[in-house]
């Protein structure tokens, strides 16, 4: 990184990695439930790697490392009746576990904001030091 950050810059950075997560989050919660003819086919979770990066002496912030498939593995069900079944009239379902993915979401929604209150009180504190020199 070039250059000290700030609190802005490590607040900022910590949203972006959120935003992240949150958009894989959706993707899972989008293609829970959906079948495949094949087990190769079916759709598998995503998840979101951070990385911590610590490039300065009592600074930390995070980066988004990778995004992987992860979870659960796809479940074999029998729907003779389904279009996109084998000859044996079985499909197979997503590995995403709704719970799981809505517990993920609303983490990551209060981290995001944590993320926005110290912003705030970081533009908060920078304003009332401006004031101090009237």
């Amino acid at each position: 990184m070039a250059g000290p950050l700030s609190t802005f810059d490590i607040a900022g950075r910590a949203m972006s990695a959120q935003l992240v997560r949150l958009n894989t989050t959706a993707s899972n919660l989008a293609n829970a439930g959906t079948v495949s003819t094949t087990k190769e086919g079916a759709y598998r979770s995503l998840k979101s790697v951070f990385r911590t990066v610590m490039d300065q002496p009592g600074v930390a912030t995070v980066k988004v490392e990778n995004v992987v498939t992860g979870g659960n593995q796809p479940t074999q069900r029998h729907a003779p009746d389904n279009p996109l079944a084998d000859k044996d009239g079985n499909v197979w379902e997503a590995g995403v576990d709704s719970v799981a993915e809505m517990v993920e979401m609303m983490e990551t929604s209060r981290q995001y904001q944590n993320n926005v209150q110290v912003l705030q009180t970081a533009k908060s504190l920078t304003l009332d030091t401006l004031r101090l020199g009237k």
